[in-house]
């Protein structure tokens, strides 16, 4: 499953960077998450990433982990490509 992550960085996962992407990314090796981009973007989030995950439980463990670090706050969308739409679309009686 795809999933888009917004995240916010606290100031305490900023100022242990190094430490927290390092953490961050063996977490998600671990739940089987393979990322497709991360970016850090400016505004009402500080990161904005791509991945495809095993499931939906899969993410909420990586999102509540990260809150509990104290790193910062997820939140996890669940993304479908075309196909998906198109199926989704069929079924709603189109």
């Amino acid at each position: 499953m795809k999933f888009v992550l917004l995240g916010t960085i606290s100031a305490k996962g900023a100022a242990e960077y190094k430490e927290r992407g390092a953490k961050a990314f063996a977490k998600g090796r671990a739940l089987g998450f393979k990322i497709e981009f991360l970016y850090y973007t400016q505004g009402p989030y500080d990161f904005v990433e791509v991945l495809d995950a095993p499931d939906a439980e899969a993410v909420l463990a990586m999102t509540t982990w990260f809150s509990k670090q104290g790193y910062g706050r997820v939140t996890a969308l669940p993304a479908h490509d075309m196909e998906a739409m198109k199926r989704a679309d069929k079924k709603a009686g189109r």
